[in-house]
């Protein structure tokens, strides 16, 4: 048999390594997202109760919502808007782990799903991006760059600067898609207020974000996007991946969904606690109004965000909204790792 033939016979784990790992990381969190997404919009909703910015700009002002609890707000979305309002958001959440946001292809803007069959006019740009991103980064850093101790463990510090460089890489990506899912997780809220809503769907509001900012637009809150996607990994892969090798090396505990249980359980929470401040000032920026230059109306930058953000609530505004963070990324954390160690184990691809 020829090593081309030899290389063909190979099942598709062996073949394409970080294809696969990318694809089955990336399916994994899409089950993770929607299982756990209606504690993600009260969250979203939180944060932006109260915001002292909209209070002192009278344009943007509206009729002002009472502040509400995490299990008031979760009943008022149901009650006042329907309770399939709970998953209002959640495509352009789910793109933003296994794929695809709209690309140009020529002059028409579509999902690659669709673009695929316009291949024989043009190539679409299909960017795959955080989930896959960042697992396949953060494996690679770690096995190939950083590299492991001998003992086959992963110093702290090493696995720090691989969680915060993996999960930064992927979020710049993602961070479209992030965009559209807080805008359009608001839109409930702007009905309530008697304000006009702002999209029809995923796809008018790429379109509509594209022609109000240009590509840039697509971008607005990239930077504490991504500051808050390196606190998070570096909560959620580097304490995931700690703890589980910790508890492999150091107790009778085995491979298994045991381990990976009490692992995913510990990353769930340091994420939120690293992750949340940076996730307001992330979710205040790309749900401010702007201008039709694409400039935002309420704060000049993130760190303009953050000091207005304390100055006008006090420092515990930085952690509106972490029981429902706490209790979405325990619950995401559990069921991604354990979906994602299933998978790799069935597809005959190594623990992670």
């Amino acid at each position: 048999m020829s090593p081309a033939e030899e290389e063909k016979s190979l099942p598709l784990p062996e073949r394409w390594p970080r294809a696969s790992k990318f694809a089955l990381s990336a399916c994994a969190a899409a089950v993770a997202e929607l299982v756990t997404f209606p504690l993600d919009l009260t969250k979203t909703r939180l944060q932006v109760q109260g915001e002292a910015a909209v209070h002192c700009d009278g344009a943007a002002a509206g009729r002002v919502v009472p502040y509400r609890g995490m299990l008031r707000t979760a009943a008022g979305i149901v009650q006042e808007e329907g309770f399939r309002k709970l998953w209002q958001g959640a495509t352009p959440a789910v793109y933003r782990h296994i794929g695809d946001y709209p690309l140009m292809t020529g002059q028409v803007w579509v999902l690659p799903s669709v673009a695929n069959s316009l291949l024989k006019w043009r190539d679409p740009l299909m960017l795959k991006v955080y989930s896959g991103v960042r697992m396949v980064v953060y494996e690679h850093l770690r096995d190939s760059v950083l590299g492991r101790a001998e003992d086959e463990s992963f110093p702290l510090w090493k696995a720090v600067v691989g969680g915060m460089s993996a999960g930064a890489i992927g979020q710049f990506f993602a961070s479209p898609t992030d965009l559209v899912k807080v805008q359009m997780q608001m839109e409930g809220k702007r009905k309530l207020e008697g304000k006009p809503l702002r999209f029809r769907g995923v796809h008018h509001a790429f379109m509509k974000i594209l022609s109000e900012g240009g590509i840039r637009g697509l971008w607005a809150g990239w930077v504490p996007n991504v500051q808050r996607a390196a606190l998070v990994n570096m909560g959620d892969l580097t304490t995931y991946d700690s703890v589980k090798h910790f508890l492999l090396l150091n107790t009778p505990l085995v491979d298994n969904s045991v381990t990976h249980s009490i692992a995913s359980g510990c990353s769930g929470l340091v994420a939120a606690v690293l992750g949340t401040p940076a996730d307001v000032v992330k979710t205040r920026i790309m749900n401010q109004p702007r201008d039709k230059q694409g400039r935002g109306l309420l704060y000049r930058s993130s760190m303009d965000c953050l000091i207005q953000s304390v100055q006008g609530e006090g420092f515990m505004s930085l952690y509106k909204g972490f029981i429902p963070t706490w209790m979405r990324m325990a619950p995401w954390s559990l069921v991604f790792w354990l979906t994602y160690e299933q998978i790799r184990r069935i597809c005959g691809v190594s623990s992670f």
